[in-house]
């Protein structure tokens, strides 16, 4: 391999030869159904659990706000990740974005946060699957790491297989979870009682919307999130779609307002009905205990749990295969190691990436359960996934801004309606939601410095290996490409 050449950007490129690319090749199968599939069952889970926490911060009425608020976030975020994904259309997603407008330590700071999100938020997901089938088969808490370790195995499996199989299990599955919510809304219906169960007053009492004042919104704002995030991977899939620069938009914005729809219902449902808010805050399994209210606590609450699995499954499955993808796209650029970018000689499915990331999310699960957080596993793997998420979303509009105000020429297919202003709306409160992490109880505290400390260590090794290695992948040439253009 030819020695590196400087670049004057305080990296470096290494030169290689086509082999490198064809040992990485991805295959094509996507449309617009199975993106809007992708981007909704990446998220869909959060209906199902973790959401529920932020009732404990800022009761029914704080958590309503709090939503509203997420939802103006993603609303610019999606937007604006939409008209960047028609006019860069590769498998990087956020880091070519970064790469494009902030240079080379722009693209890796931006991916190293992304990358912890993915990382982080299958793990939060899996803690809520041990939870519903330990309710299910009723199975001790002792057990709840094996459920884990089955649910990486197979799902893992499922992603090397196949893009093909990944993408239609995606649809089917996402339906199904639609499905379910859909069942339970139409359920709760003739239980709904907004003052006792929502918030938690007789009839002697007086509402109080906000029970922890504008405090509880700030605190329940990451749980919030958990309606939407992952939405954001869509970009991910660029390279394995037929027609990225018409279809990634719309299965963006479709996705959006899909689960817009899906949270409020969630949240008002879930919170309204017995147990109600109080109870559910604490819960592994909210919509379960929801659906006991319904169905009782027989065979049929035990099938419907068992149905209600679903979602949580979808977006277990989706976001593992964008955690693949994007660990993938930045080993293929060199900013992380080149192996992990190797792709199945004859399924052409990023197998490596897949493995590795699902290793370290199982045992940063496991070590959490170990360092005695038993009862509290997947809030703690929430805040940090929100942690890399917030940094990603906020560098992410800040490339935005930069693309629309310094790079003019390149084609985009599609604009967001929101422009600079969307974008700008969701980076304050990205921002916002960033600095109410390090807000609260402790444990959380911790946990998001734990966070703060693995993407230290993440920039260190940027900067004393991986830069001077960099590999001119296809996201790099498109930003050098239009970089000189500017100049």
């Amino acid at each position: 391999m030819p020695d590196p050449k400087p670049t004057g950007k305080g990296v470096r490129y290494e030169e290689v030869h086509e082999a490198y690319f064809e040992a990485r090749g991805l295959r094509r199968h996507a449309g617009v159904w199975s993106l809007w599939a992708l981007g909704v069952g990446a998220v869909i889970s959060g209906d199902f659990f973790g959401w529920n926490f932020g009732l404990g911060f800022g009761g029914f009425g704080g958590m309503i706000f709090a939503t509203a608020i997420v939802a103006v976030m993603y609303a610019g975020l999606c937007y604006s990740i939409a008209e960047m994904t028609a006019a860069l259309p590769h498998t990087g997603g956020a880091y070519s974005f970064a790469r494009t407008a902030l240079g080379p330590w722009g693209g890796y700071v931006t991916g190293l946060a992304e990358n912890m999100e993915y990382v982080l938020t299958p793990a939060v997901i899996v803690v809520g699957i041990g939870g519903y089938l330990g309710a299910i088969f009723e199975t001790p808490e002792s057990l709840e790491p094996l459920w884990w370790f089955l649910s990486y195995a197979l799902f893992v499996i499922i992603n090397i297989i196949g893009v093909e199989l990944a993408f239609k299990m995606t649809v089917v599955i996402t339906f199904a979870a639609l499905a379910v919510l859909l069942v339970f809304f139409v359920g709760a219906l003739p239980h709904v009682d907004i003052a006792r169960y929502g918030f938690g007053v007789t009839q002697a009492q007086s509402i109080t919307w906000l029970p922890h004042g504008v405090s509880g919104i700030l605190r329940a704002l990451p749980f919030a999130i958990w309606f939407f995030l992952a939405i954001e991977q869509l970009p991910l899939a660029a390279e394995e779609a037929h027609a990225p620069q018409r279809d990634l938009p719309k299965g963006l914005t479709w996705g959006f307002l899909t689960l817009t729809v899906c949270a409020f219902g969630t949240l008002f449902f879930n919170s309204v009905i017995p147990p109600g808010a109080q109870v559910i805050a604490s819960s592994e399994e909210p919509l379960f205990d929801g659906f006991r209210t319904i169905f009782g606590s027989g065979l049929a609450s035990k099938l419907l749990a068992a149905v209600a699995l679903t979602g949580l499954l979808a977006s277990f499955h989706a976001i593992i295969y964008a955690g693949g993808r994007q660990i993938y796209s930045l080993s293929r650029a060199g900013y992380f190691p080149r192996f992990l970018s190797l792709t199945h000689k004859k399924r052409k499915t990023p197998h490596v990436a897949l493995f590795v990331g699902s290793v370290l999310g199982f045992a940063v699960t496991l070590a959490v359960r170990w360092l005695g957080k038993e009862q509290m596993v997947g809030a703690v793997l929430l805040s940090m996934a929100v942690f890399g998420a917030m940094i990603a979303y906020l560098l992410q509009m800040i490339s935005f801004i930069v693309l629309r105000l310094r790079f003019e020429s390149i084609e985009r297919p599609y604009r967001s309606p929101f422009g600079i202003a969307g974008a700008m709306t969701a980076s304050i409160i990205a921002l916002v939601t960033l600095i109410a992490l390090f807000i609260g109880e402790a444990m959380f505290v911790q946990a998001v410095i734990g966070a703060a400390l693995w993407y230290a260590c993440g920039l260190a090794y940027f900067a004393l290996h991986a830069r001077h290695r960099l590999v001119y992948s296809p996201e790099e040439a498109f930003a050098e490409k239009h970089l000189k253009q500017l100049l």
